[in-house]
């Protein structure tokens, strides 16, 4: 098992498969990009599969969710999917995505064998999309998410981020949207991993203020049904239900004690936290030639070392040098 020294066991692997994004998101990266990782630092599609292999089948992990940057731009990813869910125990495989591309792939992902995706959508409004993500993509978006839930790829899960001043006046709006057409929307709070280092706690939208901004709009009740575990989403009944929403408070609201995962960078990096300023090598280990029983217990060591909780309210704290996209979500 992963076991870190609070007991907790990690059983949910996030796995970046490519630094680079199609989009420029205020909250993640500056207008003009990043320097992306050299190819040859890339893990490639073997070695992920080999890891992710080592995770299932030697140390417990039963959910691998494939993220970025942004997947979609991975030429491997089908085939990565389907080796996936070829192994034994077969975990539950997931995607998180900004939909771009994903009309086209939805479909060959759901055959492959991909359980379900997570679309970020933080406004529809054109004009604020192209504000947001310095790109006109929105109805590519748009059309990303009906084509997986055309393909069965279901719950489909929406993920929007507030920000004050710029698209907090479309949370019902976006539900509203979600409601229509049956998909899960999530609200997180913005987080401090944005390449510029521009987060300031007073510009964030707190979940207690999306709560407020969908009651006064829908019928809100506490799903009691629900057990949370360590799932990081408060979870609501709209109307009475079964149609619900979620709200991530990962800054004003941490379930670090619950937390169950662990992270695999692009460049075969062990994280054990968003926010760790730390990272244990695989890659280099893996390419030297260490066995699956090796790298098995590199892995181990790394969780082991994982802290008590991500410390952003505390006056020590730093934010990671690599931003959300060379990370991970």
């Amino acid at each position: 098992m992963l076991q870190d020294s609070f007991g907790r066991v990690a059983t949910d692997l996030r796995v970046s498969l490519t630094d680079r994004c199609n989009l420029r998101c205020s909250y993640c990266m500056p207008p003009e990009g990043l320097n992306w990782l050299p190819k040859p630092e890339l893990l490639t599609a073997d070695e992920v599969v080999r890891l992710v292999t080592i995770g299932v089948e030697r140390l417990g992990i039963t959910e691998v969710r494939y993220t970025g940057g942004e997947p979609l731009l991975r030429r491997e990813l089908v085939d990565i999917v389907a080796r996936t869910v070829a192994l034994t125990p077969v975990p539950q495989v997931s995607l998180t995505t900004n939909g771009i591309g994903l009309a086209r792939l939805a479909a060959p992902l759901a055959e492959a064998g991909l359980h379900r995706v997570n679309v970020s959508l933080d406004t529809l409004d054109r004009e604020t999309f192209k504000k947001l993500a310095h790109r006109d993509r929105l109805a590519d978006v748009l059309d990303g998410l009906a084509a997986a839930d055309a393909a069965g790829l279901r719950p489909v899960k929406v993920n929007a981020v507030l920000m004050r001043g710029i698209n907090d006046h479309e949370a019902a709006g976006l539900l509203r949207y979600c409601l229509e057409r049956g998909y899960e929307l999530r609200f997180i709070e913005q987080m401090p991993l944005d390449a510029q280092h521009g987060w300031r706690r007073e510009n964030m939208i707190t979940a207690d203020e999306i709560l407020v901004m969908l009651k006064d709009a829908f019928d809100l009740a506490e799903d009691d049904t629900a057990e949370r575990g360590s799932a990081p989403a408060e979870l609501f009944l709209v109307g009475g239900g079964p149609a619900r929403v979620g709200v991530i408070g990962s800054v004003t609201r941490p379930f670090c004690g619950a937390c169950d995962r662990v992270r695999l960078t692009a460049d075969g990096q062990i994280r054990n936290c968003l926010f760790a300023t730390d990272e244990s090598d695989l890659r280099g280990a893996m390419r030297a030639g260490a066995s699956d029983d090796e790298l098995a217990e590199r892995w181990t060591a790394a969780v082991r070392t994982k802290k008590a909780g991500h410390g952003i309210d505390d006056p020590s704290f730093l934010q990671p040098s690599r931003p959300m996209s060379a990370i991970g979500g």
